[in-house]
């Protein structure tokens, strides 16, 4: 599905969804102004066509003993494309890296990677992400404060 095939009922369905992922279709129909059978069609339909990936429960990282997020910038030695899948493959194993991204400039790779403390980050780095395949250099930043952390995409209001 194109950005041009949602309309407006579908970018409110998707709006409410994001904030309160937990409503039941009946719910959303009445934030939205529709049936609740008709708001389940058209989320069984904005799953079905990848518009909606998952649902999911977000969890505070503090409280669940996640106190520190690194951003890791990750450059390879070579960037062929075997050398890059195997990196890609050793990120995927990996629960602490919760985002990786392919970058252009410098860094090849940003990760961002939570752990409990700076010593479990420290074993992370030294066991793990310093022998992923292709590693040559890695410079980790730490986070020190959330400013603003989001998973809301901005959807046009029309």
């Amino acid at each position: 599905m194109t950005q041009r095939e949602l309309d407006r009922t579908d970018l409110k369905i998707l709006d409410v969804l994001q904030h309160q992922g937990n409503l039941s279709a009946a719910e959303i129909a009445e934030k939205v102004g529709l049936t609740a059978t008709t708001a389940w069609r058209r989320i069984s339909r904005l799953e079905e066509d990848g518009v909606i990936k998952q649902r999911v429960t977000l969890l505070n990282r503090e409280a669940v003993g996640l106190q520190v997020t690194v951003f890791a910038h990750v450059r390879l030695s070579s960037q062929g494309g075997d050398a890059v899948t195997k990196f890609e493959q050793a990120v995927r194993k990996h629960p602490e890296i919760l985002e990786c991204f392919t970058m252009l400039g410098e860094t090849d790779f940003l990760l961002r990677v939570v752990a409990r403390d700076l010593k479990s980050y420290e074993s992370f780095f030294r066991d793990h992400l310093s022998r992923f395949p292709g590693v040559q250099v890695v410079n980790s930043s730490l986070a020190l404060s959330a400013i603003k952390e989001t998973t809301v995409l901005p959807l046009a209001k029309n």
